[in-house]
């Protein structure tokens, strides 16, 4: 997947839509993330990121998610604490972890956690929805 963006409207009250997934081949292994960041039905920015060895595949997971929400925080700015963002992923890990109801037990994963914490307080509203990995695959090729 090649980096494409488009222009994000910075409408206060505009949803935006995250979809990520991270792995790594090998676990650990080298780690690779992508993302795409969605706006009424139109994909804003889809990126892919590689995370070098020894990454596992939580960690991956973690790291796309972060930078998909602090790519979209920094390009909002000021309106990102207006805006609401839906996100999409297969982990269950991450996602239940950061809506509290896992707690964060890896000692290298709580960086990470407080990260995406921290970045998901920067917008209004957050949703964060699992869904299946065929799901991931569609949107993401991976």
């Amino acid at each position: 997947m090649s980096t494409r963006q488009q222009q994000i409207p910075k409408d206060p009250s505009a949803r935006y839509e995250i979809v990520f997934d991270g792995g790594a081949l090998g676990n650990p292994g080298k780690g690779y993330g992508s993302y795409i960041v969605s706006h009424e039905g139109n994909d804003i920015r889809a990126q892919r990121h590689d995370y070098g060895d020894n990454v596992t595949n939580n960690q991956a997971e973690y790291q796309t998610l972060i930078e998909a929400l602090s790519w979209l925080a920094s390009t909002l700015g000021a309106t990102a604490s207006e805006s609401s963002v839906h996100v999409n992923g297969d982990s269950l890990l991450v996602l239940n972890q950061l809506l509290g109801k896992w707690k964060v037990k890896n000692e290298g994963l709580r960086p990470l956690h407080r990260e995406a914490s921290d970045l998901i307080r920067r917008f209004h509203d957050v949703s964060l929805v699992w869904h299946a990995r065929s799901n991931s695959v569609k949107r993401l090729g991976h």
